[in-house]
């Protein structure tokens, strides 16, 4: 009688890697996401600092943010009105994540072009 092999389920690992892709997967979640972090708090201050983006998908990405209760959306009530994004305390758990992402990126770059 032939022995089965054992292999060790990743189930427990892939469900919510693939949870936090959902969440941060994109072109433009995370550089949204950090820009809102460092202090870039208006509409246009956040678009100027991310080149390449369009208002629309801005505009887009911000909902889908507030969505998952990462940026807050701040509207003053004054003339003329004014809205800010602020990052919401949960958005600090992903603090860690973004600079091991750094982290990885940099040293995979060396890697490639041979750079020290």
């Amino acid at each position: 009688m032939a022995v089965k092999k054992q292999y060790l389920s990743c189930i427990d690992t892939i469900k919510p890697v693939r949870d936090t892709l959902e969440v941060i997967n994109g072109k433009w979640k995370l550089p949204i996401i950090i820009s809102v972090s460092v202090g870039n708090e208006r509409f246009t201050d956040i678009q100027d600092s991310i080149p390449g983006i369009t208002p629309k998908v801005l505009a887009k990405e911000l909902k889908d943010l507030e969505q998952h209760q990462l940026i807050k959306r701040i509207v003053i009530d004054d003339y003329p009105i004014k809205i800010l994004y602020k990052p919401e305390t949960y958005s600090e758990t992903l603090t860690p994540i973004i600079y091991a992402l750094k982290d990885w990126g940099l040293n995979h770059r060396k890697k490639i072009f041979h750079k020290e």
